[in-house]
């Protein structure tokens, strides 16, 4: 505990950096707030729950208060009063009886109780400030400053046209796992146990993708209800993890710090990345009607997005009641040095931003070349750092699929709705299925991005599991407390002539050809792949299409039911991606190549060229994909022309082939994946129904290696 004797006196100190930081010898102490009068520093006992002294933030200088506390030491916690106007009809909603959380705390202590004094208003008088002290009960900060040995660790630094993405919840993915010891289940030490890393490495998997790891509040709804925000979209500590996901969580916070850290070396010497899914959208303040944690309280018309009409009201272009204002400059501030934390402090690769057209809207809506992104592209930390953003939220044009600058990427709901709606519904002509194919060459090309920017999924944590979109045609989601009125109606599922569980043996088996096509797709298509976690395994919700606050056997994969035949499947796919690269990270033009096949040829059942109203119709759901010689492209030898036949239609086609010999390489007909035979066909072959096929073009053996075998992957 940092102890600081009673006569010791706040100096000016220095406005920056914000946050409370030692130096050796005492602690800089910087708030930023542009409407505030004054701001008190609030010095508490090692648990947070005795106030000892309150002082005064000597120094104001850029909108920022300031002050230095001489012999004061990491171990110190501390809170902020803010003194101001109680003016919500301006936007001001200033109240010194509610203790405040410094934004850029590095450590949280305490437990956040949902209860009345939390409140800005007098409940009796409510345009007056609510007087009632809520310190007993709010969130603290405390002074850290960690010395971190990385040593060897270094980042795999994958090429984008290389990566592969794994998006999982760290407890649900090892809640249950058998493998792993009792005691890391569920938790950051978990998921660096060897029996996760083997089964990441096993599908290929070059980046995990983590919900929101961030420390995030429980919504008071849910409390209500017995219930938890068990995805994390809620945040609390832009840079604080999150202490429930930690097996040394009654360890305090520095030990919650270093489990995470070892969990990314973990990773890191497998060979994989961590990406971090980050919510700088809005915080767990919700609306007007929230508790003041943090934000609100120390400039709510500097954090917030407020209405022009009534500014005391927030615009909600997000759905969870508020949104952060990044045309402010300390807001914008504030995300870049979380983000910078991140990757310098706890060393990992990359993020995905939820809503993340929030991050560049101005006064007239999204602006691709805003600020955020002009801040990022700069920054020396963030270099080669992974941005994947979520390109869509709630406001007025937010929809912004493309829109994103160069070098990002992207999630492509349109890839996962075409490619449902050709296995699942039959309602997606050829040429649809085609784009979505080529990495979405409408959309990307155009704007001259390249094809790794379009992440392509079937499923994530957002909606239908695989299997379940296979199963369900309606929602369950009577377990989340909403009268089953929440989650996506737009499913494009199929239940294949049974709703939900079944013992039917013919549906069952159209159930599991449905997603090994649909597998099939997403791991051979051209962009970046992601897998949502349990895809692979057969992974149930048991309908629930959104269950953010399922933190139980809904959501967490149960490893003895797993479906190792999938897995086995999914893997195989692995292999083929990284080993023969169908499409490469590049833009096809069909232009003709030394052996006098074009770079990419599209062609009819028949075995013409796929040309004319033939792309339109939609009663053709068959076609081949052939992809020239590949020279020049990647690393290692030349790739021989590969052939992909897929088969929407329920019935068997005859295919005719190219000229050549043409050796299978996957069925996905076939649980395993595969060939029937490895005989090279060289006129036509009976193409299965709900198919998807890859050839090669080769006259000798051609040997897959085996995918089953847990490997390291060679970072790039």
């Amino acid at each position: 505990m940092s102890v600081v004797p009673a006569d010791v006196e706040l100096q000016a100190g220095q406005p920056w950096p914000l946050g409370a930081h030692w130096d050796g010898h005492g602690v800089n102490f910087a708030v930023f707030s542009a409407h505030a009068q004054r701001i008190e520093l609030c010095l508490f006992d090692a648990d947070g729950q005795r106030e000892r002294r309150r002082l005064v933030l000597p120094g104001h200088r850029h909108e920022v208060f300031h002050g230095y506390l001489p012999g004061a030491s990491p171990g110190l916690v501390y809170g902020l009063r803010a003194h101001g106007p109680w003016r919500p009809d301006h936007g001001h909603r200033f109240n010194p009886h509610k203790l405040l959380l410094d934004p850029w705390a590095r450590e949280i202590v305490g437990r956040f109780e949902w209860r009345e004094e939390h409140g800005g208003a007098d409940p009796a008088h409510p345009a007056q400030a609510d007087p009632r002290d809520n310190a007993a009960w709010a969130l603290k900060a405390r002074v850290v400053h960690d010395a971190v040995d990385w040593g060897d660790d270094r980042h795999p630094f994958h090429r984008p046209g290389e990566t592969v993405l794994y998006e999982l919840q760290v407890k649900g993915f090892t809640r249950l796992h058998p493998l792993i010891p009792p005691a890391l289940r569920g938790t950051y030490a978990g998921l660096a146990h060897p029996a996760a890393l083997a089964h990441l490495q096993r599908l290929g998997v070059t980046a995990v993708s983590l919900l929101p790891v961030h420390q995030h509040l429980d919504e008071q709804h849910l409390v209500r209800r017995g219930l938890v925000n068990y995805w994390g979209y809620n945040t609390v500590g832009f840079f604080s993890p999150e202490p429930s996901l930690a097996a040394r969580a009654a360890d305090g916070g520095r030990a919650v710090r270093d489990e995470f850290r070892a969990m990314v070396r973990a990773l890191h010497r497998a060979g994989i990345e961590v990406i971090l899914d980050v919510v700088f959208n809005h915080t767990a303040e919700t609306d007007e009607t929230g508790p003041t944690v943090s934000w609100r309280g120390l400039d709510n018309a500097s954090w917030y997005r407020l209405s022009h009409e009534h500014p005391d009201r927030y615009i909600n272009d997000t759905g969870c009641g508020n949104t952060l204002d990044l045309r402010r400059p300390r807001v914008l501030q504030f995300v870049m040095d979380s983000l910078r934390y991140w990757v310098r402090d706890m060393h990992v690769d990359g993020f995905r931003f939820d809503l993340a057209p929030i991050l560049a809207r101005g006064d007239h809506g999204f602006e691709p070349h805003g600020a955020f992104f002009k801040a990022v592209a700069q920054d020396p930390v963030l270099a080669g750092v992974k941005m994947i953003a979520e390109p869509w939220d709630i406001g007025p044009g937010g929809y912004q699929l493309g829109s994103f600058p160069p070098g990002w990427f992207e999630w492509n709901d349109r890839f996962r709705d075409s490619m449902r709606r050709w296995w699942l519904r039959g309602h997606v002509a050829r040429g649809e299925f085609a784009q979505r194919l080529c990495a979405s060459s409408d959309v990307f090309h155009q704007r001259h991005r390249l094809p790794c920017d379009s992440v392509n999924y079937i499923v994530s944590h957002d909606g239908f599991t695989l299997r379940d979109l296979v199963s369900y045609t309606h929602q369950r989601n009577a377990a989340n407390g909403e009268d089953n009125r929440d989650g996506h109606a737009h499913n494009l599922s199929c239940h294949f002539g049974a709703e939900g569980e079944t013992d039917n043996a013919d549906v069952l088996a159209q159930r599991a050809r449905a997603q090994r096509a649909l597998l099939a797709t997403l791991m051979l298509s051209q962009g970046t792949p992601m897998l949502a976690a349990g895809a692979e395994l057969g992974h149930t919700q048991q309908g629930n299409n959104n269950p953010y606050c399922q933190d139980n056997p809904i959501t967490w994969i149960d490893w003895a039911l797993a479906d190792e035949s999938l897995i086995a499947f999914t893997a195989r796919l692995a292999t083929l991606r990284r080993e023969w690269q169908p499409l490469r990270n590049r833009w096809y033009d069909g232009s003709r190549q030394g052996a006098g096949r074009r770079d990419l040829a599209w062609l009819t059942p028949e075995g013409g060229a796929l040309e004319g109203d033939a792309w339109d119709r939609p009663d053709g759901r068959c076609l081949g994909v052939l992809m020239g010689e590949a020279r020049g492209e990647a690393r290692g030898p030349a790739r021989p022309a590969l052939l992909m036949l897929v088969n929407g239609e329920a019935e068997d086609r005859l295919f005719n082939l190219p000229s050549g010999h043409w050796r299978p390489l996957l069925d996905s007909t076939r649980a395993d994946g595969g060939p029937a035979t490895e005989r090279a066909a060289t006129a036509s072959l009976l193409l299965p129904g709900q198919c998807v096929m890859l050839l090669c073009e080769a006259p000798v053996a051609v040997r897959i290696a085996e995918p089953t075998d847990p490997r390291p992957l060679e970072p790039a």
